[in-house]
């Protein structure tokens, strides 16, 4: 265990299977897929369950709200107004499962950009890094083919299209600027309130607020995605395979850009954990920090 793994957990009582986990990252060249997986596969499930169950919550308000047939579609004849309630159920969405039990314990990235930027950051083990992409890949798909089995064929009616993100009214071009703009700015929103002793907190309520105004105003453009598993997790029962380079590429450049711009400005000791909520007492299996910024 690291010096700053000891200092988030010096509250509470060490057992010694919570020390024999987070042992892999006090010598990197220990740290294995297979001692990876032994150690942290809690947080993988954890992070492919919370992608999944994102997914539930976007093919159900799609349904919900864009599904020709739905009575709420026919009380809600307004485009921009059913994007503002999808953005606004999103963002709740995204904000319970970063409280959630599971959310404060993996970290909340539910996003291949994000667990890239992490890594790059040097917060990350590389073998956690590829399983949480892994994992949170596998989530993706599976909160939309359990939707779909759930829905029915009201999910792959053209109107909702299992909640595909698809570029928008502008074509690729703009639809690759756009997810470039949104996901530098997620990224950047995150690392300045996360590694800031007094927003810290409120890392979580930042991320929804922007993820319920780039529903509302930006998914015309691009569809609003930020995220190669959310994508891809739509894409394939859609199959959406058109654009998905978009997706690919646009989000996990513009976070690691993100990175490389904080790391400038800032510097590396100035990114203290992984967490989007780390105002908890789960365990932390990233290269930790976090009671240091708060001066205990």
């Amino acid at each position: 265990m690291n010096e700053s793994q000891l200092l988030y957990a010096a509250p509470m009582p060490m057992s010694t299977s919570t020390i024999a986990a987070a042992r892999p990252s006090r010598a990197a060249d220990r740290f294995t897929a297979t001692s990876a997986l032994r150690a942290h596969w809690p947080e993988y499930l954890m992070e492919s369950a919370e992608l999944g169950l994102f997914m539930v919550s976007a093919c159900f308000f799609t349904t919900l709200l864009e599904y020709p047939a739905s009575p709420v579609r026919h009380m809600l004849p307004n485009a921009f107004l059913r994007h503002a309630l999808s953005g606004l159920a999103m963002a709740l969405t995204l904000l319970l499962l970063i409280h959630s039990a599971w959310g404060k314990r993996s970290g909340a990235h539910m996003n291949p950009s994000m667990t890239l930027m992490f890594l790059r950051l040097g917060k990350m083990e590389t073998w956690d890094g590829f399983f949480y992409v892994v994992f949170q890949f596998a989530g993706g798909l599976s909160g939309v083919v359990f939707s779909s089995l759930v829905i029915g064929r009201a999910l792959a009616h053209p109107s909702v299209n299992f909640a595909a993100t698809q570029p928008g009214i502008w074509g690729t071009g703009a639809a690759f600027v756009a997810e470039l703009l949104i996901s530098f700015l997620l990224a950047t929103t995150v690392l300045a309130a996360s590694n800031h002793k007094n927003l810290s907190r409120f890392t979580p309520y930042f991320a929804a607020t922007l993820v319920a105004t780039y529903i509302t105003f930006e998914a015309r453009f691009s569809g609003m995605s930020m995220n190669p598993a959310r994508t891809l997790g739509s894409a394939i029962p859609a199959h959406a395979f058109q654009a998905l380079w978009i997706y690919f590429t646009a989000p996990p450049l513009a976070m690691l850009i993100a990175a490389e711009a904080y790391l400038r400005v800032r510097s590396a000791r100035a990114v203290y954990c992984a967490k989007l909520n780390h105002h908890n007492a789960e365990r932390c299996i990233f290269r930790c920090r976090y009671m240091e910024l708060q001066g205990n």
